[in-house]
């Protein structure tokens, strides 16, 4: 994001962007690795889910009235700002109702964002800015946020259920 966008900087964007993808899913391994010992059906389950979520969304944002989703963003950062907030006080606390109120607040939270994003890229857009690299980022961190998300809530209760 800090590299300028220009035409001689999108393989090194690029590169970057690769970059950071597999260094998200290294950092999911384990989260894998310990869903999969839970339940490995649970992974495809959550992946499938992400997709239907993100399209619909996505799809939604599209065919919503033009900047209608815009006014979403104050809310978002504010509710991303406390959600980090709880989440330092609860290393302290230790509360699993604090612990489950991020999981489905952030699910919540990031299907916000995925409509937020999809219509600022698509505003952005119309006013000249093709930095699809940038935009790439944006919605893969929602799309990897709400894989998270679901793969906590699905594990959670497949562990009640047994």
């Amino acid at each position: 994001m800090f590299t300028p966008h220009t035409p001689e900087n999108v393989t090194k964007r690029l590169g970057f962007l690769c970059a950071f993808g597999a260094c998200t899913g290294v950092s999911l391994g384990p989260l894998l690795g310990a869903v999969a010992d839970i339940q490995p059906s649970i992974i495809p389950t959550a992946f499938l889910g992400s997709c239907a979520i993100f399209g619909s969304l996505s799809l939604a944002a599209l065919y919503a009235e033009r900047r209608s989703m815009l006014f979403l963003g104050g809310f978002l950062i504010s509710g991303l700002n406390m959600l980090v907030m709880m989440l330092f006080f609860n290393i302290f606390l230790g509360s699993y109702m604090v612990f489950q109120l991020d999981v489905y607040g952030g699910l919540i939270l990031f299907c916000g964002f995925v409509l937020f994003d999809t219509q600022l890229i698509v505003e952005r857009f119309n006013n000249g800015d093709d930095d699809y690299v940038r935009h790439s980022l944006d919605l893969f961190l929602d799309f990897i946020n709400i894989f998270r998300r679901l793969l906590v809530i699905l594990a959670s209760k497949v562990c009640l259920l047994l």
